[in-house]
């Protein structure tokens, strides 16, 4: 992602403003589906399709890939899914949000959608382990296209260039950044370039832009036809992230970046390889490197190298926002969030969610050997968030645009069909690796809807035995304690309720603070609250305030900047130096009550136990943080 032009710089004009989110797009948006080339044709025509390369076999796959590509990212994403903005934002669970809104009262519907939601999300760990996997290995997989003395080197050295890869993550991408967009752009035109040289071998395979050359090929090959529609989606894979990053770059710039560079080099560099393969049959083992020259192979797989790296990037740093997301929605234990970047709030980095990523990438590497056995896996993860995602906005179409039934069926619905198609092809893999994504994503939907009822069971229980905070009130009114000077500020997630905290202090001390502020931190179904609407202070009683803090799920909770809103809203100032932090510290129980499976109750008492404590995740100074522990049996 590009860093903002420096205070130095002088402003840039509307133009240079939408070129410059461009070339960022193409750089962090396209870098997944712009590497599709490197493996995408030649796993059509992999032996278990058992189909040949015919002439009406090639112009039928191409024309399949041309229309893939028209129908699911210029159709559907950049024409329709665009229109699910939340806030300007985009992604799962921005699109989740979005079509809960206004179901408070509806459990049952909440339930189903919530469900399908996080699934979606949980699947999206598993393409994030499988793409930088695949990406790489493709790629340096051409030295042994260069000479078969390279044959045992593909692994180690794929092994090093990730390890360097998820080795730099802890820095941030602010200065790799400014090069993603110039290297992709010459990605896109060294790929433009090679298969414009070899469209010339068969000038005729242009026919593939007719559609009807891919109803032709599936009506002759319905069973390997419908098979090799998992390959062809191969071609789509990174198609989400236009949407995902839509609240990056806005929607003008995307649409400009993919139909002014991204389809057209993609398009001819497929058509290219079509081409080659027609002339050179043989060449399917590797169309995309076996094209090239051999002066420009070692180069070519230089650049294809950076490619991936970058589009490995991307999908990381996806999955930092995700878990961010999914942290602040309340479905992921608080885990140790860093800004690597003081301009940019987006670039995070999740030290928990990087090391994981990095040994299940190691191992699929190790595991699969090759860019081909990882294909099988890697299309089932995507269609499966590309189904869920469609089905999504179904529900925002009728409830929030208020389409009617028969235009949403109608546009959607047709969408969702295509969709399905693709998730059921690469679904007939599952024995060949499709197990993979699967099992990460149901692990990963385990803990994250563990967690969430966890936590529900927890506030439930709180509530239950708490007292309510109005009438406490009343009765310290009428017996205070001893008062001492300063703040004391506590935090508690149930508001109407008196915080155990301050039970316990007031058991074990005897006396409160002159001041007492009782904070809630509130995340809203929005990607930014506004300024402006950060704090709602509401007055107690002499010396008691209640205090929301008000985030959206794409932001950060900081009790510094919590209490900068204070001041600017209210002119209500908090010295740090004289103000404490009062934290609840609960141990969970797995208990005998009725709630969840007794596995899921340990399964959320351990998740508990490992969570980030609240002074780090809210970045509230140690020297000043009084916990105090209470055992809750749920």
């Amino acid at each position: 992602m590009s860093s903002p032009a420096s205070p130095a710089s002088p402003p840039l004009t509307p133009r240079a403003s939408v070129a410059a989110l461009a070339l960022g797009a193409v750089g962090v948006v396209f870098g997944d589906i712009g590497t599709s080339p490197l493996y995408a044709l030649k796993e059509c025509f992999s032996p278990e399709h058992g189909i040949a390369p015919t002439p009406e076999n090639v112009k039928g796959l191409l024309s399949l890939i041309t229309w893939s590509m028209a129908w699911v990212v210029a159709w559907k994403y950049l024409s329709v899914m665009m229109r699910a903005d939340n806030d300007g934002e985009g992604g799962i669970l921005a699109l989740l949000a979005l079509a809960l809104r206004g179901l408070h009262h509806e459990p049952k519907k909440r339930w189903y959608i919530i469900t399908l939601g996080i699934f979606g999300a949980a699947m999206f760990y598993g393409d994030s382990m499988i793409t930088p996997a695949i990406s790489v290995l493709s790629a340096v997989e051409g030295l042994e296209i260069a000479t078969p003395l390279f044959a045992r080197w593909v692994i180690p050295i794929t092994l090093v260039i990730l390890t360097g890869l998820f080795l730099i993550q802890r820095h941030g991408t602010a200065s790799v950044g400014a090069f993603f967009g110039p290297v992709t752009v010459a990605w896109f035109v060294a790929i433009a370039i090679a298969g414009l040289t070899r469209i010339g071998d068969h000038p005729d395979i242009v026919e593939a832009l007719n559609p009807a050359q891919a109803v032709a090929f599936l009506v002759a090959n319905p069973g390997p036809g419908f098979l090799v529609l998992g390959a062809v989606f191969l071609v789509l894979t990174g198609g989400e992230a236009l949407y995902a990053d839509m609240g990056h770059f806005g929607k003008r710039p995307i649409r400009i970046a993919w139909f002014g560079l991204v389809m057209p080099a993609l398009l001819i560099n497929y058509y290219g390889q079509g081409a080659f393969v027609l002339a050179n049959p043989a060449a399917v083992k590797n169309p995309f490197y076996l094209m090239l020259p051999s002066w420009a192979l070692l180069p070519m797989v230089a650049l294809a190298t950076a490619a991936t790296v970058i589009a490995s990037q991307a999908v990381i740093s996806g999955a930092f926002s995700i878990t961010r997301q999914a942290i602040h929605l309340g479905y992921i234990p608080r885990l140790e969030i860093l800004h690597t970047s003081d301009r940019q709030i987006g670039q995070v980095y999740v030290p928990f969610i990087n090391w994981t990523l990095f040994a299940a990438v190691i191992l699929l590497v190790l595991g699969f050997k090759s860019s081909s056995s990882l294909a099988n896996a890697y299309g089932i993860a995507v269609s499966a968030t590309m189904v869920i995602e469609c089905a999504l906005a179904m529900v925002v179409a009728h409830r929030i645009w208020k389409w009617p039934p028969l235009a949403t069926f109608g546009v959607l619905g047709s969408m969702l069909l295509v969709d399905f198609a693709f998730f059921a092809s690469n679904a007939a893999k599952f024995l060949s690796g499709g197990w993979f994504p699967l099992l990460i994503g149901a692990g990963c939907f385990t803990l994250l809807v563990t967690w969430k009822r966890g936590r529900l069971l927890l506030m439930r229980r709180m509530s239950e035995e708490g007292i309510p905070l109005e009438p406490f009130l009343d009765s310290l009114a009428v017996n205070p304690p001893q008062a001492v000077p300063g703040t004391a500020i506590f935090m508690t997630s149930t508001p109407d309720k008196v915080p155990h905290a301050l039970l316990h202090n007031l058991k074990h001390n005897k006396v409160l603070h002159e001041r007492v502020v009782f904070l809630t931190v509130v995340t809203h179904d929005v990607p930014v609250v506004p300024v402006e609407d950060r704090v709602q202070l509401k007055r107690l009683r002499d010396g008691f305030l209640q205090m929301e803090a008000w985030y959206g799920f794409k932001e950060h909770p900081d009790i510094g900047q919590i209490f900068e809103s204070c001041r600017q809203q209210y002119g209500l100032a908090f010295e740090p130096m004289e103000t404490s932090f009062f934290l609840s510290h609960e141990t969970i129980v797995a208990g005998e009550r009725q709630g969840m499976a007794t596995w899921r109750d340990h399964l959320f008492a351990w998740m508990s136990r490992n969570a980030t404590r609240a002074t780090d995740f809210f970045n509230i100074p140690i020297n000043r943080v009084v916990e105090l522990g209470t055992h809750v049996d749920i």
